[in-house]
């Protein structure tokens, strides 16, 4: 079930105390971890959110997987989860601490589609246009391919989108034929 409130909390909490302690950019690094685990094993979520497995198994489990691969602040972080039994909401928590964390850095997410694979350099030279027109210092740019969308791109910042593609087009002049403009303009 998911509880975006309580994913919050704890997120803002593990980024205040890794700011506090100055490990912001280490505790990064391990919930990046954490969540490509999270990501490519279902069963390891799955693992956290049954209610069968009691609390010390789960711990013994996290620590035999983490081992090495998590700082103390993050590892501490993941035993009171599971003291708490808030251990099912990890995956959440995660996302949730990396949107903190972008905003804390003043990142800024650019969501880029487009139909093929663009190179590098029109990938940089997006963000230089998003950096110049938005006003902002730092973009990730997120890319994403699409075929349906047939070409061009559409390019999504926070909540404005600017689609350029073919699909979008093509379906303005099929609303275009569907309102007969072009029978009405005629007569």
């Amino acid at each position: 079930m998911l509880n975006p409130r309580l994913a919050h909390r704890y997120a803002k909490a593990l980024l205040d105390i890794a700011v506090e302690k100055g490990q912001l950019d280490q505790v990064f690094a391990d919930i990046q971890w954490l969540q490509a685990v999270c990501k490519s094993n279902s069963d390891f979520v799955s693992l956290m959110r049954s209610p069968i497995i009691k609390a010390d198994k789960k711990q013994k489990i996290v620590e035999a997987v983490a081992k090495g691969n998590i700082g103390e602040i993050t590892s501490g972080f993941i035993r009171l989860l599971i003291s708490k039994a808030r251990e099912s909401h990890l995956p959440e928590i995660l996302t949730a601490f990396v949107a903190l964390y972008k905003r804390h850095n003043n990142i800024n997410t650019v969501k880029l589609t487009t139909a093929v694979a663009v190179s590098d350099a029109t990938k940089n030279g997006i963000i230089a246009q998003v950096k110049k027109a938005a006003g902002v210092e730092k973009v990730e740019l997120e890319e994403t391919v699409n075929p349906d969308i047939i070409g061009g791109f559409v390019l999504e910042m926070g909540d404005k989108m600017v689609d350029a593609s073919i699909a979008y087009d093509l379906r303005e002049v099929a609303k275009q034929f569907k309102n007969n403009d072009f029978i009405y303009k005629v007569r």
